[in-house]
């Protein structure tokens, strides 16, 4: 018999997350902080890259640097990969802060999304059927927002030219 499927579907996101690349720290009730990187955002909850192992449906706390500590869920995992979601929805003043302090991705952050848009791609060939979704998925997202952010970054360089 078929295991139920525990993570959501895609098309079940409420809001869009934004490409983001901060260090942050997470903690559950019984283990020391770990460094984590944020890799998405939305008012109502990340995705994050960790080494550590976390429970589904577990409630972890995420210290990032400019906001206050947020008491988190686990809402899936798959691999080094964990999709949060926050007790409380960060205020659009605070998500629209947060944004403007990143309003564009250094080449490092891009260049990380590729990689990790890469690295997902390989690890969804090798998947069993259960994590298959969730990884294309990621890896997707990544390399869209990779294309994005490059563009994004690639438009701020290019100042309008004088005719001479």
């Amino acid at each position: 018999m078929a295991q139920p499927q525990k993570r959501p579907q895609p098309d079940r996101r409420r809001v869009e997350r934004i490409a983001l690349r901060l260090t942050a720290t997470m903690r559950d009730g019984t283990r020391s902080r770990v460094k984590v990187r944020v890799i998405d955002m939305s008012p109502r909850g990340c995705r994050i890259e960790c080494t550590t192992n976390v429970d589904d449906d577990s409630w972890i706390w995420l210290s990032i640097a400019g906001l206050e500590t947020q008491f988190c869920r686990v809402v899936w995992h798959c691999q080094e990969f964990v999709g949060l979601e926050f007790e409380k929805p960060l205020s659009d003043a605070v998500f629209e802060r947060l944004l403007a302090d990143q309003q564009a991705l250094p080449e490092a952050a891009i260049k990380d999304l590729r990689s990790i848009a890469s690295r997902t791609h390989w690890l969804a060939r090798k998947a069993e059927d259960s994590d298959i979704a969730i990884l294309a998925e990621l890896s997707r997202r990544c390399a869209v927002d990779a294309v994005v952010e490059g563009l994004k970054r690639g438009e701020s360089s290019n100042s309008p030219r004088k005719k001479t």
